[in-house]
């Protein structure tokens, strides 16, 4: 799926634990931290070639600590968030979190000879939500606008939300998840992203 690709490679350039405790600004915080994760990728051949593993250890170390994985989750579920039971809520976040995470580590060999542009942003004091505009460059190639959506936390800044060339990640996912759920519920819409999530040698066969 082309646009999931795209959100993953948008992900694997996110927000590091390291710089959380630093209090920076949201524009700044995205600035210094994609920098250092291209030049991750730029020095490692293992993570330009694909290596899983290493996919996984940055998006646990440089990702994964600046999303906000339940507000993410709420907002992709829409209005059967409220009717879903505590547990519920519980699963689906963390089926959401792995499915993010599974295309972020499938898409890592995409990242070689990227550079970003950020556009500067104006925050008003006191602010709690902030959209952060990136370009992702390439020679010879178009640039990719996206939009960062963070909101302050007690944790610090955190992504809820991506948008690419104007398609949004929560929005792109809720109408995937409304059909299964009007199909099946909240149990079903569980049991679809594990299935999704499974390595592809234990995934059900069709027919």
């Amino acid at each position: 799926m082309k646009i999931a690709r795209m959100f993953g490679l948008i992900l694997a350039l996110g927000f590091s634990a390291a710089f959380a405790q630093q209090e920076l600004s949201p524009e700044a915080l995205v600035r210094k931290v994609t920098e250092d994760v291209l030049e991750s990728i730029k020095n490692d051949k293992a993570l330009q070639a694909g290596d899983r593993s290493k996919a996984l250890a940055l998006a646990e170390q440089k990702v994964l600590p600046h999303i906000d994985f339940r507000e993410a989750t709420r907002l992709a579920v829409g209005r059967s968030w409220n009717a879903a039971s505590p547990e519920q809520q519980e699963k689906l976040v963390t089926e959401f979190r792995a499915m993010l995470v599974r295309i972020y580590s499938n898409s890592i060999d995409a990242y070689r000879g990227q550079t970003m542009r950020v556009q500067p942003v104006r925050l008003a004091p006191g602010a709690t939500e902030v959209t952060v505009r990136n370009q992702y460059l390439r020679p010879g190639q178009q640039a990719v606008v996206v939009d960062y959506a963070m909101r302050k936390t007690p944790d610090g800044w955190k992504i809820y939300d991506i948008t690419v060339e104007n398609v949004s990640l929560v929005l792109t996912y809720r109408a995937e998840f409304d059909q299964v759920m009007r199909q099946s519920g909240v149990d079903g819409l569980i049991k679809r992203l594990a299935e999704k999530n499974q390595p592809a040698s234990l995934r059900p066969r069709k027919g």
